[in-house]
């Protein structure tokens, strides 16, 4: 594998579309886990879990072909988007529970601007390029 591959974008089509789609398995695989972590202003938490999944799955398929492409990286930009506040959410319950100095509080925290970088990697791989 030369550098030139490791940085196209062909490949980071694989690896966001591989990502996206082990993230949307496992809403079916562990779905109690993903709804614990739902906000409570979420109505039907399990429909959502589930429904998150198949457009996780859905998304991390369609980078992989070129006919779609785009129209799946606006799809998952737009999920991304969509989970922005339960990321919030999840946040302020473990700060406010844990308190901020805890490893997982911290996570979180840090976790929030890299939903940005999250979008930004699926917009250079799957539509500026």
């Amino acid at each position: 594998m030369t550098i030139e591959f490791l940085l196209s974008p062909e490949f980071h089509h694989y690896l966001i579309g591989a990502s996206f789609m082990l993230a949307g398995i496992l809403h079916f695989l562990k779905p109690a886990f993903f709804v614990q972590i739902m906000p409570d202003y979420i109505p039907r938490h399990t429909l959502m879990v589930y429904l998150s999944g198949v457009a996780e799955i859905a998304g991390g398929l369609g980078i992989l072909l070129p006919e779609v492409r785009f129209e799946a990286s606006i799809g998952l930009i737009l999920l991304l988007i969509a989970v922005f506040p339960a990321n919030i959410d999840m946040a302020v319950k473990s700060i406010r529970k844990r308190g901020w100095s805890e490893l997982y509080s911290i996570l979180l925290i840090v976790r929030l601007p890299l939903q940005f970088v999250l979008m930004y990697w699926v917009y250079w791989a799957g539509i500026a390029n």
